[in-house]
């Protein structure tokens, strides 16, 4: 059969398949039932997957709760654009905030304590990765990711904008300090 046929004689539910294309549809199949029942085993078993919560929220209403966290907490200022570094208490929610290119602020967490982490982006889409321990989420404009965290090895983390963002999208990192 020919693909110059012209198209009134050419109706596709007519054509008879090839062993080919039924021996490859086949494994597509198989392949995307193997995959389907896989998802909720490795969201169970592999946490591959983070089991957290969202709530809609705006950068007016979801801004004042991260500097009010920095007013309460601030321990010191780095970089050259002197972004705060807070220390919560244990237990206590903790804000971070995504906006064009950086993460704000930084933390300064407890070894063995657990927080309940909020994030959320003030004006573009961004993707949260902590390095090296791999956890990623997408933090959207209008949405307030929570995760639970209990961080058990003490040292320098990471986070990077993994989503690209613009044209600073490459100096977008910021740091989460565990401390003993």
């Amino acid at each position: 059969m020919s693909t110059y046929l012209p198209p009134a004689q050419r109706i596709w539910w007519n054509v008879p398949m090839g062993r080919e294309e039924i021996v490859w549809i086949g494994i597509a199949l198989i392949w995307c039932l193997i995959m389907f029942f896989m998802m909720p085993y490795w969201h169970v078993y592999g946490k591959q997957n983070l089991s957290n919560e969202a709530y809609q929220t705006t950068p007016a209403k979801y801004g004042p709760k991260v500097q009010a966290m920095i007013d309460k907490y601030t321990v010191r200022t780095e970089t050259d654009q002197q972004i705060p570094v807070v220390h919560p208490p244990a237990g206590s929610d903790i804000y971070m905030l995504a906006r064009l290119w950086q993460w704000w602020p930084i933390m300064e967490l407890e070894k063995g304590k657990s927080y309940r982490l909020h994030l959320s982006s003030m004006d573009w889409n961004h993707g949260f990765s902590l390095q090296p321990i791999n956890i990623n989420m997408q933090v959207v404009p209008g949405y307030e990711m929570v995760l639970n965290i209990t961080p058990d090895v003490a040292g320098t983390y990471g986070v990077v904008c993994n989503e690209y963002c613009g044209i600073g999208h490459s100096t977008m990192l910021g740091r989460i300090y565990v401390k003993e």
